[in-house]
């Protein structure tokens, strides 16, 4: 089992305090648009690594006026243990992890817990850049991988440091050897968990029966400059290579950093780009849930969902089957909407919690399933 048992949030966005005691079910959050629904969704998503699942700076998580540190507290549920966790952050400063009492680094609530998210700002993912599908495929590779983390931010710090020289024109070949070098190994590190990670999600698609459709995965525009980008020594060639046209460019051109995830819409052979707009939040749940089947085997237990607005553009049919196939991975799935009847078809499959606002501060109450 993985799931959280206890929930405390301090000064946290619009929640001046709150505190929830649930079970391993699916957990429904409603209320008003604007209450904090989302906010306690993004709570779960500090629980992670990284900065949550709006991305945001830590200054923007404070509540205001009170403009103090923020903090959350979480009872995590792990497989056969139990881990308390504490992350939070005053004016300024970056954010600290504690797991067990003790300082750690975010890297290792990768490692305890699976986190995955899908939210209504990912439901242009298919028709915008690239960056936003290479941040989806790469929060599914950390759910696989937790270790590929340490690969990106190494790839990104070493591509910093050589455009910085591109961008100085710098045309010693020397500067730039070692940086092409890290650049390189952990290139290698990435294209591989990210190839992985699409067979495992191509692979529980296809052995799935599921409600939703299917999408046919691809890694796009792999190849960095080389034929090879799983082979370290041939992206160093190829960085070289391309140096010519990174220093007209002031930044670097090819890499792992430039790849794409493609989609196709399975049954119709139609790119995701092309599909309507619920037949794009269709794939998008099918392929989180692809996720979660995967996850199940590889970790042991299902992730955490969180689905903000998940109903969202489902009809009754298909959001039933949602909540079906929820229950039957076994996942604790956090969900947001605006009412208690958008969940009716979960019953006492699920706890209900309200959200409100009292003057301005986001309140919580346990209810009883509609």
């Amino acid at each position: 089992m993985l799931a959280l048992s206890e929930l405390t949030l301090s000064h946290f966005r619009s929640h001046r305090r709150a505190v929830l005691e649930v079970d391993a079910r699916p957990v429904a959050i409603y209320g008003a648009n604007g209450a904090g629904k989302t906010n306690l969704i993004e709570a779960v998503s500090m629980l992670s690594p990284g900065r949550g699942l709006r991305r945001a700076g830590m200054d923007d998580l404070i509540r205001r006026p009170e403009s103090l540190g923020w903090k959350i507290t979480a009872v995590l549920q792990s497989l056969n243990q139990t881990h308390e966790i504490s992350t939070f952050a005053e004016p300024t400063q970056s954010r600290q992890v504690r797991i067990d009492e003790k300082t750690s680094p975010q890297t290792a609530l990768g490692r305890i817990a699976r986190i995955l998210w899908l939210v209504p700002s990912m439901d242009r993912l298919w028709i915008e850049g690239a960056e936003g599908r290479r941040r989806f495929l790469d929060r599914a590779t950390l759910s696989f991988t937790p270790s590929h983390a340490e690969a990106v931010l190494s790839y990104e710090k070493a591509m910093r440091e050589r455009n910085r020289l591109l961008k100085d024109m710098v045309r010693d070949p020397h500067w730039y050897v070692a940086l092409e070098r890290q650049m390189a190994e952990a290139g290698a590190v990435i294209h591989m968990n990210r190839t992985n990670t699409i067979n495992e999600l191509n692979t529980a698609q296809a052995n799935a029966t599921t409600a939703f459709p299917t999408a046919d995965l691809s890694l796009t525009n792999p190849d960095g400059g080389c034929e090879t980008p799983g082979d370290p020594a041939a992206l160093v060639d190829a960085f070289a290579q391309n140096r010519p046209r990174d220093l007209a460019a002031g930044r670097a051109l090819h890499g792992p950093h430039r790849s794409d995830l493609g989609a196709t819409y399975a049954e119709k052979g139609v790119l995701a780009k092309d599909c309507s707009t619920g037949e794009q939040k269709a794939l998008l749940i099918s392929l989180i849930l692809a996720n979660g089947r995967a996850l199940t085997r590889d970790f042991g237990a299902p992730p955490i969902l969180l689905l903000g607005e998940g109903a969202a553009h489902l009809d009754a049919g298909r959001r039933a089957a949602l909540y079906d196939e929820i229950c039957t991975l076994g996942a604790q799935a956090w969900m947001t909407g605006t009412g208690p009847e958008l969940f009716g078809e979960l019953g006492h499959r699920a706890q209900f919690i309200e959200v409100g606002d009292d003057t301005g501060a986001s309140t919580v109450t346990q209810r009883d399933a509609p």
